[in-house]
């Protein structure tokens, strides 16, 4: 469903993405794993038509990324980095109009909003505007958007990045649901804990490089011991001064 060959993206004489050759299957969620800097979400965007390639070939729910955007944008949902909101729109217009934006009829749009708002605990904050909500709140309208016209594929840049726990749980818990109805899923997270819990196929990049592509069920034990084989601890540098007091 997703499949990259030699993917290249670069701005100017900087790498970013550099000959990047993956794949992921119908309903598998793959997380996208490593430092930052390492060209996650530049692949994000690229593969989401944000980006045009500099090299190579990928193709989302069979749509070549370069010639087919509009069919591309039609079958993908997006929680981007910046999640994309207006502060303008309450919780319920942001859903509102993106059910307008994918065609969904009346009673469609509303039965999948009214279940998201609840799924999501949003309920009582789909009247306030997008300005007074919590970084948490708005992360999870940017997911109910994403997922409200029941994508053939989901791209998601960080989705657990400034939620609490509970709905950290929630979210894995509506990945795993859509991935088991066939959508595939990529997203990018610095949670390996929750990439553990959640994904079937952990892809790390380090300077714009693939490093490792693994099926979860040949991981031999802890994700993080085989994360730090790859990208290596920093290990603890000394800061002379920290810890000392003023006389």
């Amino acid at each position: 469903m997703i499949s990259c060959h030699a993917v290249r993206r670069t701005f100017g004489d900087f790498t970013a993405v550099n000959n990047l050759t993956f794949e992921v299957a119908p309903g598998a969620i793959c997380s996208l794993l490593g430092p930052n800097g390492a060209g996650k979400s530049t692949t994000i965007r690229v593969l989401t038509g944000l980006l045009p390639l500099t090299g190579g070939d990928a193709q989302v729910g069979g749509h070549d990324v370069r010639t087919e955007l509009t069919q591309l944008r039609r079958c993908i949902g997006v929680v981007p980095d910046d999640l994309g909101l207006f502060d303008s729109l309450t919780v319920a217009e942001h859903l509102s109009l993106t059910a307008a934006v994918h065609g969904l009829d009346k009673q469609t749009a509303r039965r999948r909003n009214e279940q998201l708002l609840d799924a999501l605990d949003l309920e009582r904050a789909s009247g306030k505007f997008i300005s007074a909500c919590s970084h948490g709140m708005r992360k999870k309208t940017a997911l109910a958007m994403a997922l409200l016209p029941n994508p053939k594929v989901l791209f998601l840049d960080e989705p657990f990045e400034g939620v609490d726990p509970v709905t950290s749980q929630t979210i894995c818990d509506l990945l795993q649901q859509a991935a088991e109805s066939g959508t595939t899923i990529l997203l990018t997270t610095h949670s390996l804990a929750l990439a553990q819990s959640v994904a079937t196929q952990f892809v790390v990049m380090l300077d714009g490089r693939l490093v490792w592509n693994a099926m979860a069920t040949t991981v031999d034990g802890s994700l993080e011991r085989q994360y730090f084989k790859l990208v290596g601890p920093i290990g603890t540098r000394e800061v002379d001064w920290l810890g000392w007091q003023r006389s």
